[in-house]
């Protein structure tokens, strides 16, 4: 039997068609632990069609590999299982229950269904380090529905945590943030990335600047560029489907 590894997943040759038109076609990428990866292109490029194949949510061909399993074969309860998590847009929290409250329920997925009946004692050690870790220990109690659009995407990250994934696919998680905001996310993004692999989808060039360890450029359905920062604003290519942006705002 081959070594299972965790460590990264490896995706090649994904193909993603919707009644004869070809969103995503032939996209490899290799995401690492340890790394902040961001995917970033116009509207359109097909980045969040992608993660949509990663975590069962359209049908595609090719290969997703991780942990010996190949994703794109997998519905996507057992994809989550398999300990790969995604956020969306917009933040998808039980706005009338509390923080603690969404946090428990995430950390859910790995507990038997029997389990799930029994009376809970106190709230799980997990659920207290996730609360830690995204700031939101002396909001515990409060109504999700009250948190700033900050704090519910620190959140869906927690929900994350709780479920122990160890794939995080983040679909614009700045978008209406602060600029304190956003550099809270972004040192949070780094914190929790240490032993994860993190991809962002991400619009904000200034976030993508700061925070990126690797970015994938795409643009109609194919990836255009793969890089760091640098080699990304110096890529002519680049500069060009971004419609005379300068090489500043390319990337």
């Amino acid at each position: 039997m081959s070594e299972r590894r965790r460590d990264y997943l490896e995706v090649r040759g994904i193909r993603v068609e919707f009644d004869g038109f070809v969103a995503v076609d032939g996209v490899d990428l290799t995401l690492l632990q340890g790394q902040v990866h961001f995917l970033i292109g116009p509207n359109g490029a097909g980045k969040t069609t992608v993660v949509d194949a990663l975590t069962g949510l359209v049908k595609a061909s090719g290969l997703a590999s991780y942990d010996n399993h190949n994703l794109l074969d997998m519905p996507s309860h057992k994809i989550v299982r398999l300990g790969i998590g995604r956020t969306f847009q917009t933040a998808t929290v039980f706005e009338e229950l509390t923080v603690v409250q969404n946090l428990d329920i995430a950390g859910g997925v790995h507990r038997r269904a029997w389990s799930m009946l029994r009376p809970r004692r106190g709230v799980p050690d997990y659920v207290h380090a996730a609360l830690e870790t995204v700031g939101l220990t002396d909001l515990a109690d409060r109504p999700a529905g009250v948190l700033s659009h900050g704090q519910k995407q620190w959140l869906e990250i927690g929900m994350l945590l709780v479920q122990d994934a160890r794939v995080m696919l983040l679909d614009e998680p700045v978008a209406g943030m602060s600029g304190e905001e956003r550099t809270q996310t972004g040192e949070l993004l780094h914190r929790i990335g240490k032993e994860r692999t993190i991809v962002v989808i991400e619009h904000d060039m200034d976030f993508v600047r700061a925070y990126a360890d690797v970015v994938t450029v795409m643009s109609g359905g194919t990836v255009l560029a793969h890089g760091s920062v640098e080699e990304i604003r110096a890529n002519p290519e680049v500069q060009r489907v971004y419609l005379g942006h300068t090489v500043e705002g390319a990337a």
